[in-house]
């Protein structure tokens, strides 16, 4: 018997690392960077940056209707802050009228997705025709070039990280979810967002949100209260000279 239980020790403590491996590394295809528990040597896409001027950039993906979105842009008018939508192909078809409106007014547009499928489980094939596609229909729509992506779902694994930058598309994920999706009121919205903010947060948002609209103020002035500057994502991340830490944050290498 003591022999048995000799052997079993370290197939019990392989087979309970492999579990815990194996769960770290599903999980860290999830959507928040405070859920990247396993990198090793994986590719991972931006979720935060390295920032000491309090510059943060708020996001929204567009999927799914517009009936929000012209309260969202009047309201960032108002306000002079510029951001970064992230767009679907069958939305930017839908409405190729919204896209022209952001691009018209300063705001920045990146593709996310073409079928809003979840990529991980796409070819390298299939993830270049759904990033080629969506990007090529939001550059006619809007008629400017596409340099970023979102995956649906923050769903994503190396081959999708490793494609998409291939392709000239930095894949951004974010740090701060609103969770407006989840039909929150505008101030749990807006707490949630004010709470988790720190330099070089990117922030997350849905343009069609049933409360988004009637937070965005509130955010906006409570962040701006704490010091908080507001700049698009492409303003905000690092196009070259830098890593990605465990936690997806994009660092500067020091150059001197």
């Amino acid at each position: 018997m003591k022999f048995f239980v000799f052997r079993l020790r370290p197939t019990l403590f392989a087979a309970g690392l492999a579990l815990l491996l194996g769960v770290s590394a599903g999980t860290a295809y999830a959507a928040g960077a405070e859920e990247v528990y396993w990198s090793g040597a994986r590719s991972l896409p931006v979720y935060s940056v390295e920032r000491e001027d309090n510059k943060v950039a708020l996001t929204f993906d567009c999927a799914w209707g517009v009936e929000h979105t012209d309260a969202i842009l009047d309201c960032l008018a108002e306000e002079k802050v510029r951001v970064t939508f992230f767009a679907v192909e069958f939305w930017v078809e839908k409405y190729p009228e919204y896209v022209k409106k952001i691009v018209d007014a300063g705001h920045e547009i990146g593709t996310h997705s073409a079928t809003h499928s979840y990529m991980s489980r796409l070819s390298e094939e299939e993830i270049k025709q759904e990033l080629e596609s969506s990007s090529a229909a939001i550059e006619k729509a809007g008629g400017k070039q596409v340099d970023l992506f979102r995956a649906p779902y923050g769903d994503y694994d190396d081959l999708l990280i490793d494609t998409a930058n291939a392709m000239g598309l930095l894949p951004v994920q974010w740090d701060v979810d609103s969770l407006d999706w989840k039909d929150l009121s505008a101030s749990d919205i807006a707490a949630r967002i004010t709470e988790r903010t720190k330099s070089g947060s990117i922030i997350l948002m849905h343009n069609n949100g049933l409360h988004t609209a009637e937070a965005l103020p509130i955010i906006l002035s409570a962040l701006r209260a704490k010091g908080f500057s507001f700049v698009p994502v492409g303003e905000l991340v690092y196009r070259e000279n830098y890593t990605i830490d465990a936690s997806g944050r994009q660092i500067p290498k020091n150059t001197a």
